[in-house]
């Protein structure tokens, strides 16, 4: 009896070493994020709830101090994902690198006005200040001005005038007042909503007016085609993984509990705003439609021109990975 005891001993413990090595077996995938950055909501639910290890992937967060750090972290290969708009990508493609994108969110942004003001259009802005977060060739403020020119002719950068800094300065002077309207990050506008701004028009409804599809998700998980190849079947696993915790975050309100502190959020009206708004900007599932994103490609190079999309006026092929 004894030896058989010590036969089925040694079983268990061969099948526990062997799954401790099936576990150490799992690729890693390294995510280049923001310290205080919105896809950690997404990418801590992942990993808090297992989303990761049951696609086969081990997925580790590094935490970076700016957008250009993770950059740098994934072109010099010491991360493997970060997350940016495919505008970026399509412009690497055309300049011959080898990044791709697979679909993340659709959450962007729109122009708010204090909750006391009297404007009714975007014309109603004309002589004011316009607080702009990320500088001229902001994508929100692009199709703002395209939006603004097909539906009323009016030159909004021309009969305006442009205050731009960083999203919390913009924040501030929005708040305060400084400034007529302000355009913002997706996340500081709904703390700017959740104060009491109002939105005078948004980004969906102005590029849904110039005939794109509001639909299109402009932010993309980006990797290299090196780093599938080494690692296949890594972009499905994120894929799917993603979209799980996309499930959980748009029906549990448990699971945004678990991430609440991670979320800045200085009051309940802020917590509720920032989940919402996260959760109306969770694209359906599937691919990406090429002709859609060509449209809208074509407006940001007209609007951008080659500061923005480089070399990029059509949509480099194989910009999107193909998901299922």
């Amino acid at each position: 009896m004894l030896k058989g005891l010590t036969g089925a001993l040694a079983v268990v413990l061969a099948l526990i070493a062997a799954g401790a090595g099936w576990a150490e077996d799992l690729p890693k995938l390294r995510a280049a994020v923001l310290k205080i950055g919105t896809v950690n909501w997404e990418l801590s639910t992942i990993t808090r709830n297992g989303l990761d290890r049951r696609h086969g992937f081990e997925l580790v967060m590094e935490p970076y101090a700016d957008n250009g750090a993770t950059r740098v972290a994934v072109e010099g290969g010491e991360a493997d994902v970060m997350v940016a708009d495919w505008i970026w990508v399509a412009r690497q493609r055309a300049a011959g690198k080898d990044f791709v994108a697979i679909p993340y969110s659709r959450a962007v942004g729109g122009l708010v006005v204090p909750e006391d003001s009297a404007a009714a259009t975007l014309t109603d802005l004309a002589g004011g200040k316009i607080g702009i977060a990320g500088g001229p060739l902001d994508k929100s403020w692009l199709i703002l001005r395209a939006y603004a020119q097909a539906e009323y002719g009016m030159d909004l950068e021309a009969e305006t005038e442009q205050v731009y800094g960083a999203p919390p300065l913009i924040f501030k002077a929005g708040l305060s007042g400084e400034t007529a309207g302000a355009v913002n990050f997706w996340h500081f506008l709904a703390k700017m909503k959740a104060a009491g701004m109002r939105e005078l028009v948004s980004v969906t409804d102005a590029s849904a007016a110039l005939g794109l599809d509001p639909d299109t998700p402009l932010l993309s998980y980006v990797l290299k085609e090196d780093f599938l190849a080494a690692n296949p079947g890594i972009a499905q696993a994120l894929y799917a993984a993603s979209r799980e915790a996309k499930a959980l975050l748009l029906d549990s309100d448990d699971a945004w509990d678990a991430i609440r502190p991670m979320m800045n959020a200085a009051t309940d009206a802020e917590f509720e705003r920032l989940r919402d708004d996260f959760r109306a900007g969770i694209p359906a599932a599937g691919n990406v439609d090429p002709a859609a994103a060509d449209r809208f490609l074509a407006l940001m190079a007209r609007l951008g021109g080659e500061d923005l999309v480089g070399q990029a006026t059509t949509l480099p092929e194989g910009t999107f990975v193909q998901v299922e």
